[in-house]
């Protein structure tokens, strides 16, 4: 039975996605950043586990090019 809530694509490695993104965003300066790199981390970690890595690759960049422009204009 498929899991809407917690899908198979998430728990793909020996942890749990939302426990590597939960770790990783701890040590951010600040939320809006955070959860930019949340964002990024969510689809390039799931990127070969769904049927579109191209697209979820353009998500990953679109987060990242938000994250670089947040981080040039400090």
């Amino acid at each position: 039975m498929s899991d809407a809530i917690n899908p198979q694509h998430y728990r793909n490695y020996r942890v749990e996605v939302i426990d590597i993104l939960e770790d990783a965003v701890k040590r951010a300066p600040d939320a809006v950043k955070g959860s930019l790199q949340y964002q990024v981390l969510k689809y390039m970690l799931r990127l070969w586990d769904k049927d579109g890595p191209l697209q979820d690759s353009k998500k990953a960049r679109w987060y990242l090019d938000r994250l670089i422009s947040h981080l040039e204009a400090e």
